[in-house]
């Protein structure tokens, strides 16, 4: 599963949010499917520059995922690098372009069902029920000691 981080968490919903407002939505398309639409949140570039890095290796995302190199610094593997750095794991990129991780399909709203990953609607419900899902993984995380709760702010400062 992915690593929770609050950029990811972000760039999941800002992806739902493009694609609610209109956003260019192609499944077979390397820059305007699931993984192309969440990579131009991340990286800034086009739909175009994208599939033009993404031509540089073979197959779909799953497939480009799973032959990652970190030392070719082709243009595909530093697309897979950003994706990673953002704290998916090949499998993550795979389920995000095929809608399948069930533990993301087990929270969605109404109940676990099955989604269809060329369906735009379907791509936002898992991509907003995924960084749900992220963001209760980070709020169960974060610890707090009582010390720091109780502590008083030092008021002796002076500002000025």
């Amino acid at each position: 599963m992915a690593i929770a981080n609050f950029e990811l968490t972000e760039a999941l919903r800002e992806t739902a949010k493009r694609l609610k407002n209109g956003a260019d939505y192609a499944w077979g398309h390397h820059g305007s499917c699931n993984c192309g639409n969440l990579l131009q949140v991340i990286t800034h570039l086009s739909k175009e520059e994208i599939t033009r890095y993404a031509q540089t290796g073979v197959g779909e995302w799953t497939e480009l995922a799973e032959d990652y190199c970190g030392v070719t610094n082709t243009p595909i593997d530093l697309m897979i690098s950003e994706l990673q750095k953002l704290g998916l794991t090949p499998t993550d990129i795979h389920n995000l372009e095929y809608l399948h991780d069930k533990s993301v399909l087990g929270q969605l709203p109404g109940g676990f069902r099955w989604l269809k990953k060329n369906v735009r609607q379907d791509v936002i419900v898992y991509f907003e029920t995924f960084a749900a899902m992220l963001e209760d993984d980070l709020l169960n995380n974060v610890t707090v000691s009582l010390d720091e709760l109780l502590r008083q702010p030092d008021r002796t400062q002076v500002v000025g």
